[in-house]
């Protein structure tokens, strides 16, 4: 971790990865924000789940191992569990707290299912619990999470997640609709504040974990659509010319000065389908809103 976060606070642009978000406090606040107004995400995402379950649970069968990536509370996975009824689940999640307490309430709400909380940068390879293994796969990857990837990333994180499931396989993602630029603005800058807690949560995580000392109130949030690109962005924006010291070596921020610590891409349908159909999926079906705000897509490997 503090070779990565170095690493990003000493390019030309700062940036520091979004997965650095999600210690116990950042989880919590998050789970905060997909409650507010203005923060559809959750909200319709859910609503569609709940509307296509039996849909969902026809496609992929049961009796499979679901893995979740990023799999937080794990509120929206027990809508799949309870349609499609798989044999195993592997909630994987970099917060090992916050992941042992959802994997813990998943348990105690569904006792006959085999449960394996599994700590790990879903980003990168890992390894599936041995008694899971031999199940078929449904992966699960909520909250339009897709969209923190640069697209040719997102591709990428898709192909990895086709050798899990393997030929056959299921996913099921979510991912956010391009839409008006008012909605999102709502979204991710809301008036309660919540969201610049939780971006600031990243540089207390960094503190903690790596060494560092960073003034949070130093620093405020900013979150932009980039409509060119697609995308949100997230930023903290230094409040002052200061220096920092991060696992004892310092770096310099000029007052007004960006670091970049998320981008949310926001994608049409027929854009997201391209990067799926590249990475060795099929689309199935694409499940959506009245207002087409958001995606759940049905995604089987090939």
């Amino acid at each position: 971790m503090a070779a990565e976060v170095l690493h990003g606070l000493s390019l030309p642009a700062k940036s520091i990865p979004p997965k650095y978000f999600y210690d116990a406090e950042g989880s919590r606040l998050f789970d905060v924000i997909t409650k507010l107004p203005g923060y559809y995400l959750t909200r319709i995402e859910t609503a569609i789940l709940r509307d296509n379950r039996d849909l969902i649970a026809g496609r992929v069968g049961t009796g499979a191992c679901l893995v979740e990536y990023g799999s937080g509370s794990s509120v929206k996975s027990r809508l799949l569990i309870e349609a499609c009824r798989p044999a195993a689940y592997v909630p994987v999640d970099i917060s090992r707290d916050h992941l042992e307490q959802s994997a813990q309430a998943v348990f105690d709400g569904y006792p006959e299912l085999a449960v394996y909380p599994t700590c790990a940068d879903y980003t990168t390879p890992f390894e599936l619990p041995s008694p899971a293994a031999t199940l078929p796969r449904l992966a699960f990857f909520p909250g339009s999470s897709i969209g923190n990837f640069e697209p040719a990333a997102a591709g990428a994180f898709l192909r990895g997640v086709a050798q899990v499931v393997d030929a056959g396989g299921w996913l099921v993602v979510g991912v956010d609709a391009k839409k008006d630029r008012d909605v999102l603005d709502r979204a991710y800058t809301d008036a309660a504040g919540i969201t610049e807690q939780f971006n600031k949560n990243l540089l207390a995580n960094i503190n903690a974990a790596v060494g560092a000392d960073f003034d949070l109130g130093g620093f405020r949030h900013l979150a932009v659509y980039n409509e060119l690109a697609g995308r949100i962005e997230m930023y903290l924006v230094s409040q002052r010319d200061e220096r920092v010291t991060v696992a004892g070596t310092e770096i310099d921020f000029a007052k007004g000065e960006r670091l970049h610590t998320e981008n949310s891409y926001k994608y049409a349908p027929d854009e997201f389908v391209a990067i799926a159909e590249q990475s060795g999926f099929e689309c199935v079906d694409i499940l959506t809103d009245e207002l087409a705000y958001f995606m759940v897509l049905l995604l089987r490997a090939r």
